[in-house]
């Protein structure tokens, strides 16, 4: 592991517990607590932010914070994350700004709990390699001398790369969280039986859909329908999702009694 990231961080703060900085100057009140180095660039914003994570969860620190757990923080992360979207889909530059920086601040608050528990023993300057040493792997045609001209064909070569990467996998369906919403993991696990050719990619069906805003509707009316008559459409769909997935494995590893959920003809 490396030097860890946020002992050095707390380092660098005063030892003392001074009244916590309001909102809008904690930031600024933060970086004027370290002390000027000769040899040493000012800290960057992203440093400081580094430092505040540290500070807030050491000993004289904060409470609340002190006694998080990756577990505790999930429903945050979901909370955070959602926020997020509703930003990119419908928000403003100052919206968007603010959400990234609760997603970021997530991200530095786990990596600081895992640089404090011995059997996770990392943090955020491994986070950042571990990212970084894939990101490069899975952009041959970037770093390496593998030619791939269009989007298209980087999506084509996509599964192969995450197959060297992970080659422990023995289902397209592998790596799919199970706990995505149902629509989303409606959506994944499609296309991951196009993948086998299990579904066409460009099937048809008789349902009068040019446009999101044809299908947004259409999907309200499922739901309405589906709530009046007192059946929950969540679980409904993701119970097909499954069905669905069970097809996949058994196109995957064919055996007499494959299941066929009749979603999609297995293939003859």
């Amino acid at each position: 592991m490396t030097d860890p990231l946020f002992s050095s961080a707390r380092a660098s703060l005063p030892e003392s517990n001074p009244p916590a900085p309001r909102a809008a100057d904690g930031v600024a009140h933060l970086a004027s607590t370290v002390p000027p180095h000769a040899t040493q660039p000012a800290a960057t914003s992203l440093e400081t932010l580094i430092a505040t994570v540290a500070r807030l969860r050491a000993p004289g620190g904060c409470p609340w914070d002190a006694d998080q757990t990756h577990a505790s923080l999930v429903r945050y992360l979901v909370e955070e994350t959602h926020e997020l979207i509703e930003a990119i889909e419908d928000g403003s530059r100052d919206d968007l700004l603010e959400e990234l920086g609760d997603v970021l601040y997530q991200v530095l608050f786990h990596a600081d709990l895992a640089a404090h528990t011995p059997e996770e023993n990392f943090d955020i300057h491994d986070v950042a390699a571990r990212l970084t040493e894939k990101m490069i792997g899975r952009h041959p045609h970037v770093f390496g001398d593998l030619t791939l001209e269009t989007a298209e064909e980087v999506s084509a070569a996509w599964d192969g790369f995450k197959a060297e990467e992970k080659p422990g996998r023995t289902s397209v369906l592998d790596g799919i969280p199970a706990g995505m919403p149902a629509l989303a993991l409606a959506d994944k696990v499609l296309g991951r039986a196009e993948k086998i050719g299990l579904l066409e990619a460009d099937a048809g069906f008789p349902l009068p859909i040019e446009s999101e805003a044809d299908l947004g509707p259409l999907l309200l009316a499922i739901v309405a329908s589906a709530r009046a008559q007192g059946l929950d459409a969540e679980r409904a769909l993701r119970t097909a999702v499954r069905d669905l997935q069970s097809e996949i494995r058994g196109a995957e590893h064919p055996a007499a009694d494959a299941f066929d959920a009749g979603i999609v003809a297995l293939p003859t």
